[in-house]
C-alpha cells in the first residue's frame, strides 16, 4: 500500500523501532528493505513480516499486502523519516567528524555528557548515509543530548549527513590524509570535512574546535559561532600530557586555575586532543568539573582503538581499527617513548591513500628507525614495497603474520598492532 509521510511517522511512533536486517529483527519493528551492490532487501521483506515485523517498507511494486509499504526509494524514505524524528527532538545534537579520533572523541564526549543527562548517539560504526538515519530513529524521546559521528570518503557526504542530523554543535577532530583516495587531495579533504562548519554557519550552530590547530583555526570562521577547546563558555581550560610510568595517557589539566591530574584508559599522547574536546564540551554544557574528570578517567576504550590488553604472555596495544599516515606516525611516536625492554610492532597496510600511498608507507618505514631494537613485522604489499631492504619481517597478509606468531610464540613483549580495517589485523591477537 501507499502511505503518506505523516501516517508513516505515526506508525513509526507506535512501533518498536526500525531495522534494515531481517536476521536480527525484533517483533514490532519496521523493516526497511534497502538495496545494495550485492543484495536486495526486498527479497527478505516477506521473511521479515513472518518474523514479526510491524510493516515492511519496500520499493518493489510487485510486493502487495496490507503490511507492505511501497515507496519510490527505501533509502530516501528512511532518511526522510529520520529527519522528521530529528525535528521532534528539541535537544542539542553534537556532530563529530575528522580524519582521526572521531570515534574515541565521540565516546569520550558521550561519557562526559552522560553525567548531565541521558545521551543517545552513534553505535559502533553507524556513521554513514544509512547509519546516521538509523541512529536518529533509535533516539528515545527523553534524551538530553545526541552525539552523532559522521564519516565520509567523498566530498558532499558530510553536508548530506548534516541535512539529515541537523546538528546544533560540531567538532572536527583534525584534518589529515584519511580516505584521500576518495577525496583526491588534502585540500579536498579540508573542503569536505569543513562542510560541518559550513552547515553550522548556515544554521546558526556552534563549532567546538581545537584552537591549538592552525588548520582548524583557519577554517572555523566558516561556522560563524565557535568556541575553542581552551575557552568554552568563558572558562579557562588547559590540558596536557603528564609524565607517568604506565602505558596509558596521564593528563594534567586546569579549569579556571583549579588543577587536576588523572590517569585515562587510553594509550598514546595523541589522544590528548580527544580528551580536550570532551572536557571543553562538558564545560560548555555545564557538566560539573569533577564529574568531567571522573568520566574521562573511568572511560575504557574498546573495538581495537587505543585499547590495552594484557594476555598474560604479552601486553598488546590494540590500535588496529583503522590507519593512515598521520595516525600511524602518532602511534609509533608514543610507542617509541614507552619504557619497555622488549618491544614488537606489527603494522598492516594503510588503505585508500591513492597517490599518497607510496610516500605514506615510506615515511612510516623511516620512522620505525626510532624504535631501536624493536622487532618489526609488516603485512601487506604496500609495506612490502616500501620496506624492501629495511630491518623488518615482511608478510603478504595478517594471516601470514599470525602463522609466524604461532610458530615463534613471542613472550614478554609490549606489542603495538595497527593497520587499516581491511587488513584484518585482529587475526594476530589470539597468537600474542
Amino acid at each position: 500500500m501507499i502511505m503518506e509521510p505523516d501516517r508513516l511517522y505515526e506508525l513509526f511512533r507506535s512501533s518498536a523501532g526500525v531495522t534494515t536486517d531481517s536476521r536480527s529483527l525484533r517483533e514490532g519493528e519496521i523493516f526497511f528493505a534497502l538495496r545494495g551492490p550485492n543484495h536486495d532487501g526486498n527479497r527478505h521483506a516477506h521473511a521479515a513480516l513472518e518474523a514479526g515485523a510491524l510493516a515492511a517498507v519496500v520499493d518493489d511494486p510487485s510486493l502487495a499486502g496490507d503490511r507492505y509499504i511501497v515507496v519510490k526509494s527505501v533509502l530516501e524514505t528512511l532518511d526522510a523519516l529520520a529527519r522528521r524524528h530529528r525535528r521532534s527532538l528539541g535537544v542539542p545534537v553534537i556532530a563529530i567528524t575528522g580524519s582521526n579520533g572521531k570515534t574515541t572523541t565521540r565516546e569520550l564526549v558521550t561519557t562526559v555528557l552522560a553525567r548531565k543527562g541521558r545521551v543517545h548517539g552513534t553505535a559502533g560504526n553507524l556513521n554513514n548515509h544509512i547509519g546516521v538515519p538509523l541512529t536518529l530513529l533509535g533516539a528515545p524521546s527523553d534524551i538530553a543530548f545526541m552525539v552523532v559521528e559522521m564519516g565520509a570518503n567523498h566530498k558532499g557526504e558530510i553536508a548530506a549527513l548534516c541535512e539529515t542530523a541537523m546538528p546544533t554543535h560540531g567538532i572536527i577532530t583534525n584534518i589529515g590524509t584519511a580516505h584521500i583516495e576518495g577525496f583526491g587531495s588534502l585540500e579536498d579533504v579540508k573542503a569536505a570535512k569543513s562542510e560541518l562548519y559550513r552547515w553550522l554557519g548556515k544554521s546558526g550552530g556552534t563549532a567546538i574546535y581545537n584552537d591549538n590547530s592552525p588548520v582548524l583555526t583557519d577554517l572555523v570562521g566558516l561556522a560563524g559561532r565557535s568556541v575553542g577547546y581552551s575557552s568554552p563558555a568563558g572558562r579557562n581550560l588547559r590540558a596536557d600530557t603528564a609524565e607517568g610510568e604506565g602505558l596509558t595517557l596521564r593528563v594534567r589539566a586546569s579549569i579556571d586555575e583549579v588543577r587536576y591530574e588523572f590517569e585515562t584508559g587510553l594509550f598514546g599522547s595523541y589522544n590528548i586532543d580527544n580528551v580536550r574536546a570532551a572536557m571543553a564540551t562538558g564545560l560548555l554544557f555545564e557538566v560539573p568539573e569533577q564529574e568531567i574528570v571522573n568520566a574521562i578517567a573511568s572511560y575504557r576504550p574498546a573495538n581495537n582503538r587505543s585499547q590495552i590488553v594484557d594476555t598474560g604472555r604479552n601486553i598488546i596495544i590494540c590500535d588496529a581499527y583503522n590507519a593512515n599516515p598521520s595516525s600511524m606516525e602518532k602511534a609509533i611516536a608514543s610507542f617509541a617513548a614507552l619504557k619497555s625492554e622488549k618491544k614488537m610492532v606489527i603494522l598492516g597496510d594503510m588503505l585508500e591513500l591513492g597517490s599518497e600511498s607510496d610516500a605514506g608507507h615510506a615515511s612510516v618505514v623511516r620512522q620505525l628507525d626510532s624504535l631501536g631494537n624493536a622487532m618489526i613485522l609488516l603485512a601487506g604489499p604496500r609495506f612490502h614495497h616500501a620496506a624492501a631492504g629495511a630491518r623488518a619481517e615482511l608478510f603478504g597478509t595478517s594471516g601470514e603474520v599470525a602463522e609466524w606468531l604461532r610458530k615463534n610464540s613471542p613472550r614478554g613483549y609490549t606489542v603495538l598492532v595497527k593497520g587499516s580495517r581491511g587488513m584484518m589485523m585482529e587475526k594476530v591477537f589470539p597468537l600474542l
